[in-house]
């Protein structure tokens, strides 16, 4: 089935974070809301008709994953990539700044530097100094206009000590999908460096 990305659906009033938040934080209430990642296109009909199925139940206690959810997550991998991975190495999250800050806990101690290629969303700085770390910024260089990583700048804050990379792929507000190419240099300086991504 194709799918309108041509269709304009406007959002305003409808108490959207994007678009009805323009004038409280930036002060005017026509600007386009680049500022954060919410998709303005309706979901598909199979999203929807599972939600609707959802709510017809009626009751919409605490429920537990079924094994068709994770055979999904498995089997799309497995496809997309070849990788064989197991249900039980599947985990669920709120969302991903609870899985950020879940990951700087875990993987640093109190002090230490956290590696983030700046710009970057807001939420990544949030989390590594919510937790008493330090944010050691690897900027993004712009060449050809696109972003880019500076990979020996990178490798100086490994060497000084950073254990920890969150990575933002594909890249807010960059935009980039990161090449296979980068991310096989990326992954090559943290396994050299033992930096977890």
């Amino acid at each position: 089935m194709k799918y309108d990305f041509d269709r304009v659906i406007d959002r305003r009033n409808t108490s959207s974070y994007k678009w009805d938040q323009s004038e409280k934080l930036f002060g005017e209430k026509d600007i386009m809301p680049l500022w954060v990642a919410d998709m303005d296109f309706e979901s598909p009909p199979a999203v929807k008709e599972a939600i609707l199925r959802r709510a017809e139940q009626g009751v919409y206690g605490y429920s537990v994953p079924s094994d068709t959810y994770k055979e999904a997550i498995t089997s799309w991998f497995k496809r997309r990539h070849d990788w064989q991975i197991k249900p039980e190495w599947i985990s669920d999250s709120p969302g991903i700044v609870t899985s950020l800050s879940l990951s700087v806990e875990l993987f640093t101690e109190p002090g230490d530097e956290v590696i983030l290629q700046s710009p970057v969303y807001y939420p990544f700085y949030d989390v590594i100094q919510m937790n008493d770390r330090k944010v050691a910024k690897n900027p993004l260089i712009v060449r050809n206009g696109r972003f880019e990583m500076d990979y020996e700048q990178l490798e100086g804050l490994m060497l000084g000590g950073a254990k920890l990379l969150l990575l933002c792929s594909p890249h807010n507000p960059g935009g980039r999908v990161w090449e296979r190419e980068e991310l096989l240099k990326l992954g090559e300086l943290c396994l050299r460096h033992g930096v977890t991504v």
